[in-house]
């Protein structure tokens, strides 16, 4: 039995010899009363308040997640993420097994610790998952002026479609880069890497892709300008202009040099799935819109990933007009990341919407590694925390270099790491971004660092005008002088009924410490947190 699984056993049984007062009391005792802030939106009041009283906002998440057996898990993935031609045994799909669902990965909860996980159900389930949303966004609208809320879009919509996606926009991208290569420019970074347009063009005649008529009409002076020269955004926009998502779905094969679709025939039911999502999607980037507030799409699987960003720079298009209302984020565990935000920061640049991001390590590397090992395909993560570490600072160094030049972009640097922060406060200072212009956003879990969190929220550091000394991250910090606002800090605040946050929390309970070498140190202090309120009987009350 899986740890997470056989923790909910244990706090089953505990329920049953104890009964659900006792139990509840308990549970407010330990675990719950750490990591989740109360049972519904007025419960949780106090806890907004101490924390607003202290200069540390929310990001609300109602933590309620589905009590699944394994078993149960596996079996509704591998329905939800196969097509009914492929089902039926009708169609044969041409995905890459990266981007197909395997039983032994179908329970997408195992090994995650600090992530919820979302099974599909069916298209009213969705609809209720959109409600929930609905009802954080606009309780994190009346909590603060600069709210966030978190969603998932495995939460919106069947997962098939994702996987399908995923793999189409995977492919058109490895397209891109096996003509680099034979144009004699591998290995490049994704914003260095330009294709002549010339050459290209010859290409893809050969592989019989398309008439010379229609690729000269595909690369004219209008969609391409007058260099000659092609990258990988232009090449986007170029795909988006020869194919329709949802009636086309097309891949380049490299072996027949046709265009294919990817699946034999989609049914009227899956094409209306695929539009439903996007619905949902819409519904809820209006509402954050609406009443102020800031929209965090979680990141989650690779096999998922690609689609998920697609969709998230589709909302950004439309919605970052005046200021960064929709974030996207990025695990900097993986080995594409930093390509990936210098791609969007660039998209951003030339479309003229406001950039957006959200900063995390990652909440996936167990399982991505042995599924990749397992399954067959190249492993996405960093071989080591350090080249995580490298890679997050790297990712963060850049946007920071952008904020220094883009009043309109903003980024939520959401980490436990107190290197990663004092790198952050350092990088701030040298390039002059003040806390009070709420660009650089710092975000931590419930119940994790604390002595992060406040500090920065509450205290923020004495940053020098008209030539006087500054403070530094290693200094104590000052007395907070007169009219001196902290750091923008926010906690991610689940919220739930006790028993229905359980299978989170079980696993929340059970920290993985492979993601952050840090995590002992964490661990250690937390302990010695919930020894002394348990013998003060201070976890019994939150401060109001």
């Amino acid at each position: 039995m899986r740890s997470g699984a056989w923790t909910v056993t244990l706090l089953r049984l505990a329920r049953r010899l104890l009964g659900q007062r006792l139990f509840d009391r308990l549970m407010k005792m330990t675990f719950y009363g750490q990591f989740v802030a109360g049972e519904d939106q007025e419960s949780i009041r106090p806890l907004i308040q101490h924390n607003r009283a202290f200069g540390v906002g929310s990001i609300l998440d109602y933590g309620v997640e589905e009590d699944l057996t394994p078993e149960e898990a596996e079996r509704k993935e591998m329905e939800s993420c196969t097509s009914a031609s492929e089902r039926d045994g009708h169609g044969t799909s041409k995905r890459e097994k990266q981007f197909q669902a395997h039983r032994a990965f179908g329970d997408r909860r195992d090994g995650v610790v600090s992530a919820r996980t979302y099974f599909y159900a069916s298209e009213a389930k969705c609809d209720s998952h959109m409600e929930t949303f609905l009802r954080c966004i606009e309780a994190s609208g009346g909590a603060s002026e600069d709210g966030f809320s978190a969603i998932k879009l495995t939460a919106l919509g069947r997962p098939q479609f994702l996987l399908q996606f995923s793999d189409v926009l995977t492919k058109w991208r490895q397209f891109f880069h096996q003509m680099a290569a034979e144009q004699g420019k591998a290995g490049l970074a994704a914003m260095d890497t330009k294709l002549e347009v010339a050459a290209l063009q010859e290409s893809v005649v050969k592989m019989g892709i398309a008439s010379r008529m229609e690729i000269e009409n595909w690369f004219t002076v209008e969609t391409l300008g007058v260099s000659g020269t092609l990258d990988l955004l232009d090449w986007g926009s170029l795909i988006d202009s020869r194919t329709e998502l949802s009636k086309h779905l097309v891949v380049p094969n490299m072996q027949t040099g046709q265009l294919e679709p990817l699946l034999s025939r989609f049914t009227e039911e899956e094409e209306r799935q695929m539009t439903r999502m996007l619905q949902r999607m819409d519904v809820l980037a209006k509402k954050a819109s609406e009443v102020g507030v800031r929209l965090m799409v979680d990141a989650e699987q690779t096999y998922f990933q690609p689609a998920i960003s697609r969709l998230t720079l589709e909302m950004q298009r439309r919605f970052n007009v005046e200021r960064p209302l929709i974030f996207n984020t990025y695990q900097c565990y993986l080995k594409d990341t930093y390509d990936n935000v210098t791609l969007d920061v660039e998209l951003a640049r030339r479309e003229g919407w406001c950039f957006g991001a959200k900063l995390v390590r990652g909440a996936y590397m167990a399982q991505e590694r042995a599924r990749a090992l397992e399954i067959g395909y190249e492993d996405p993560i960093n071989p080591t925390y350090e080249a995580t570490n490298t890679m997050y600072h790297r990712c963060l160094n850049y946007v920071l270099e952008e904020l220094k030049h883009n009043a309109r972009a903003a980024v939520m640097v959401a980490s436990h790491n107190e290197d990663t922060v004092r790198f952050t406060l350092c990088r701030m200072e040298e390039l002059g971004l003040h806390p009070a212009d709420r660009q650089v956003y710092f975000g931590q879990l419930l119940g994790m660092c604390d002595q992060i969190s406040f500090p920065l929220g509450e205290l923020g550091f004495r940053w020098g005008a008209a030539g006087q000394g500054r403070r530094r991250w290693d200094s104590p910090p000052p007395p907070l002088c007169a009219g001196q606002a902290g750091f923008p800090v926010y906690k991610y605040v689940p919220y739930g009924p006790v028993m229905e946050v359980l299978p989170y929390l079980s696993r929340r309970a059970l920290e993985n410490s492979g993601v952050m070498k840090g995590a002992q140190r964490e661990w250690q202090l937390l302990w010695q947190e919930l020894k002394r309120r348990l013998l003060t009987g201070s976890l019994l009350h939150r401060p109001a």
